[in-house]
Order: C-alpha cells, then structure tokens, then sequence
C-alpha cells in the first residue's frame, strides 16, 4: 500500500511516472508510490500536464484540484489533492 498523508486541504501521496507509455493508466505500486503510465513524452511539462489530467479523470474532481509539490523534472513526484479524503486513493490503490 502507498502511504498517503492526510492535510486539511486534502491528501498528499507520490506517484511514479512512465512517460511515452502506449496508454495512459494506473500500473500498480512500486516503492510506496502509484505508478503511473502516461502517453505524453517528459518534455515542455507536457508529462506533468499528463499527470495532472489522469489524475484528475480518475478522481473524477478539477484539473486544479491536482498539484504536483515536488518532482517537477523527475519520474517521483509528491502529488496534492484538494477536497478529496484518503480512502479515494487508497480505492484506487487497491486494485493493484
């Protein structure tokens, strides 16, 4: 299982990006973070504007509920997530 902090505003959990995938999905776990699988190439935040979009669809809230804290330029990145509880990612996470 992933570990995911609770904050006032939201949760706050890390995810681990395969750019240039065939599709764009969740792929499992992979060292205590979500790995995710996108199509977009890591280039121009074209990755991170992929990130931020799976995310969001999956979670069924706004693009601008999604904020990438840290790992901007890295395939680990810390993901915030405004006005959801944890146990909307961790129903994501046990699938896997």
């Amino acid at each position: 299982m992933i570990s995911i902090q609770e904050t006032k505003e939201g949760v706050v959990f890390s995810i681990r990006v395969l750019p240039r995938s065939s599709r764009s999905e969740i792929a499992g776990i992979q060292d205590d973070a979500l790995k995710l699988k996108i199509t977009s190439p890591p280039v121009e935040g074209k990755a991170n504007e992929a990130c931020i979009r799976v995310l969001s669809d999956l979670l069924g809230i706004r693009k601008s509920q999604v904020t990438i804290v840290s790992g901007h330029k890295s395939r680990n990145k810390r993901i915030a997530v405004s006005g959801i509880r944890k146990e909307a990612i961790e129903s994501i996470a046990s699938a896997f």
